[in-house]
């Protein structure tokens, strides 16, 4: 969801308010800062899932209604259905959102699992609850395919 050339705010930086973590020269990997800026941005994003899962929730008690028609009705299952669908994949969202602020408190955050290097700022605001490096998952996706057939 980037925007224009002259303002870089990604959409989950706008959504938190934020904009692009600037590195100052000389500074710690994962250090204090970067990691209050990371949790900031996953709080508010799981904040925002959460109020969409609420929505929905009250969205769906508002619009249940006993249609006679039999058409009316399948369409509005299938809507809901959708809906439901939708909010279960947010749900796991969430869980590995609330998985990586468990990471951060620990002091785990950053490092790829499969090889331990750096994961990097930019990867991390772009998919903050990454935790592979982009090269271990591009391999472990290739090897996913093989796999599959």
């Amino acid at each position: 969801m980037p925007t224009t050339k002259t303002n870089k705010t990604l959409g989950l930086l706008a959504l938190a308010g934020l904009t692009p973590y600037e590195e100052k020269k000389g500074e710690e990997y994962m250090s204090d800062a970067q990691l209050k800026h990371f949790n900031l941005l996953l709080k508010a994003w799981r904040d925002q899932l959460r109020q969409e899962v609420d929505r929905t929730v009250h969205h769906m008690q508002d619009e249940a209604a006993n249609f006679p028609d039999p058409v009316d009705r399948a369409a509005q299952e299938e809507e809901f259905s959708l809906e439901l669908r939708t909010r279960d994949r947010e749900r796991k969202l969430i869980k590995k959102i609330e998985k990586t602020l468990k990471r951060i408190d620990e002091d785990d955050f950053g490092f790829c699992d499969a090889c331990g290097i750096e994961i990097g700022v930019r990867r991390l605001e772009a998919r903050p609850t990454a935790d592979m490096c982009i090269d271990c998952k591009t391999m472990a996706e290739i090897k996913e395919k093989q796999l599959q057939g």
